[in-house]
């Protein structure tokens, strides 16, 4: 009798949580088979390497690929040009039209339309445009939060074997946590995020343990990453730069094609006190992960591309033997800057600064950002061109205090 009514109580719970979920085999979902492409924006045409890519995950000459402008101000000029780029490389692509701003369409009726659906359903691959993120999930969540037809037909698409590739805010939407109505990146690290405002729901393709930012390098916007990450308990945070990709396979497995790299953010053994005003962290290990890198979510392996896998940088042979020092950490570029000077240097740490512009809340109010090496720091350095892998730096974090004006003139 007693091992009856635990039986009894498991199976209650499970259709407790089958009506909560809305699906009788919620947690059965098999792990999807297909790829993603995660492409931090400003994607030139003449990108043939990541274009080709798509095409290929989506099936290769031919392939039907679905295209949501979903985000764009101007959905059908965006959503024509995409077409024709990925017809430019072989695809067979067509618009979605799903869009919050199409003119003269019900974006609410369109994204439960079944013959769209459908259409989706059948294709190889899918592609979400850059804009607005919070139109993408505006136009493929129902106003209960539910997924609409279109957006079941995408998933379907995924867990097949397809490819999801998105740009931009494209890109944003792929973790289950996206950028909503973000301030500035100095303004995200004095005030931090508040759910439903700065951040919202993405649409969590990559999983629930990962973050996702874009535009990153050249805007510099890994400083946000972090105070929405330590928000919501993410321990891996990936940022992919400008006219470059992650390509995310079934095994998990991160591939960087493009232009230049992406930053992953590690907070599995940060720590921040708590009983401070202001925003800190210790313990941070921040990688800059370069063309051709390649770094494994599930066992934490980094794998350097073929053309550095030769050229370990040796600690006891530095390039370098001057100090390091950015006095606008979050300027274009310069972390990764940074942490290539650092890390072939007899210097141990660099130190970057962000300071407020004029006009900005709180400008008496900076932070230090201070970078480390560790025993599990390691460098490699391409043959082929001047361009550096450089894996577990140590990042700290901590506010300063500035004594107004900072300078006087003579």
């Amino acid at each position: 009798m007693r091992v009856l009514k635990t039986l009894l109580a498991y199976l209650g719970s499970v259709v407790l949580l089958c009506c909560a979920t809305g699906n009788l085999y919620a947690d059965e979902a098999p792990a999807p088979k297909g790829s993603l492409v995660i492409i931090g924006g400003g994607l030139r045409g003449d990108n043939a390497e990541v274009w080709q890519r798509i095409v290929q995950l989506a099936g290769g000459p031919g392939a039907r690929i679905a295209v949501f402008p979903s985000a764009s101000a101007y959905p059908e000029q965006a959503g024509l040009s995409i077409i024709q780029r990925l017809d430019q490389y072989g695809a067979d692509a067509f618009l979605v039209p799903v869009a919050v701003k199409l003119a003269d369409s019900d974006f609410r009726k369109a994204a439960d339309d079944a013959g769209l659906a459908d259409a989706v359903r059948q294709a190889g691959g899918v592609f979400f445009a850059g804009g607005d993120q919070g139109r993408i999930t505006r136009a493929l969540l129902r106003e209960d939060g539910q997924r609409s037809a279109i957006l079941d037909a995408v998933w379907e698409v995924y867990r097949r074997g397809g490819v999801i590739a998105g740009t931009s805010a494209g890109a944003a939407i792929m973790s289950s946590t996206m950028f909503y109505e973000p301030k500035t990146v100095l303004a995200t690290l004095k005030q931090g995020v508040t759910e439903g405002r700065e951040i919202a729901p993405g649409l969590g393709f990559i999983g629930d343990d990962v973050f996702v930012d874009q535009h990153l390098l050249v805007r510099g916007r890994f400083a946000r990453m972090i105070p929405a990450m330590l928000k919501k308990g993410y321990q891996i945070g990936l940022g992919v730069d400008e006219n470059t990709a992650m390509v995310i396979d079934s095994r998990r497995e991160v591939e960087i094609v493009g232009y230049t790299g992406a930053l992953l953010i590690d907070l599995s053994r940060a720590t921040t006190d708590e009983a401070a005003a202001e925003f800190n962290v210790k313990n941070v290990v921040i990688s800059y992960l370069d063309h051709g890198d390649k770094y494994n979510l599930a066992t934490r392996r980094y794998t350097p591309a073929p053309d550095k896998a030769a050229g370990k940088l040796d600690p006891n042979r530095p390039f370098s033997k001057m100090p390091v020092f950015s006095g606008d950490i979050l300027g274009s570029n310069a972390v990764v800057q940074l942490m290539e000077k650092l890390i072939d240097n007899s210097q141990e740490e660099a130190l970057g600064l962000a300071l407020s512009p004029p006009g900005e809340a709180s400008p008496d109010l900076g932070f230090e950002f201070k970078f480390t090496k560790t025993a599990d720091s390691v460098g490699y350095q391409s043959s082929m061109a001047e361009a550096y892998s450089i894996y577990n730096l140590r990042l700290d974090i901590r506010p300063i205090h500035l004594q107004l004006p900072l300078y006087q003139y003579k």
